[in-house]
């Protein structure tokens, strides 16, 4: 299974953008889907990731702002970024799992200026 991101680029603080995650495949076997991000010069940081239950969680910096969904039937996976601000500046990297096999994508990079 291959796995795709894209919808990054470059927005001012507060806007918005919208991630999206298309698999190869069917992605309805996908336990677990989710984003990490990786700044510059940091590490791998998880942003949100969504069960198959249709259980999200979200890391701290990111509560409020982004909502994470999945549409099985177009086998991809979103993330609604709102209110971005400077230090959401990073790649985007989509992972789905399933079992214990980890899929993951190539990025996009999302760049906001202040």
């Amino acid at each position: 299974v291959q796995l795709q991101a894209s919808g990054g680029g470059l927005v001012q603080a507060g806007g918005s953008l919208r991630l999206s995650c298309t698999a190869s495949r069917s992605i309805s076997s996908f336990k677990i889907m989710g984003w990490y991000r990786q700044a510059p010069g940091k590490q791998r940081e998880l942003v949100a990731s969504l069960t198959a239950g249709g259980f999200p969680s979200y890391a701290d910096f990111v509560k409020d702002r982004f909502s994470i969904s999945r549409d099985n039937r177009k086998n991809t996976m979103y993330l609604q970024m709102n209110n971005l601000e400077f230090e959401d500046t990073a790649v985007y990297i989509c992972y789905g799992g399933r079992g214990s096999v980890s899929y993951w994508g190539q990025g996009t990079l999302v760049t906001v200026s202040s």
